[in-house]
């Protein structure tokens, strides 16, 4: 199964507004578990998601992870807007980190915490003891 990534309404329309500034906002990275299945009319704030967040336990803890080195590019030939972030990482350590089924990305900076964007990895993960759970430059794209 493909990774798939969706964007919340409510995101698109703090987009509209001007209430978020992608290039400048702080953006953190959280892992969920694999009963979650995201809803882009329901889910719109960090609190509507956080009880299907994993677990702070070996080498994962909760809300810590910032994403950095933000670049925000127009692609005329898609007809989308992306934001990219570097790769983010997590080390699994006494033990192994998951399952995991997705990640969701939200806006530190925003009153409320919105969520960006869910990244289902169409699989489930778990990283054994002493290797990375890596996602390799997480990416937002608007049509």
């Amino acid at each position: 199964m493909a990774v798939v990534t969706t964007v919340p309404n409510h995101y698109k329309y703090l987009l509209k507004t001007k209430q978020i500034d992608e290039s400048s906002d702080t953006y953190k990275i959280i892992l969920m578990n694999t009963t979650f299945a995201f809803n882009k009319d329901a889910h719109a704030l960090l609190a509507d998601v956080t009880a299907d967040q994993i677990a702070t336990n070996y080498g994962y803890t909760q809300d810590s992870k910032t994403l950095a080195d933000v670049a925000v590019t127009e692609n005329d030939s898609t007809d989308k807007a992306t934001t990219v972030w570097s790769d983010v990482t997590w080390t699994a350590s006494s033990g192994a980190i998951g399952p995991v089924g997705a990640a969701i990305i939200y806006n530190d900076t925003v009153t409320g915490d919105p969520i960006a964007c869910c990244i289902d990895f169409g699989a489930d993960f778990t990283t054994p003891d002493g290797f990375l759970f890596k996602i390799q430059a997480p990416e937002l794209d608007i049509a």
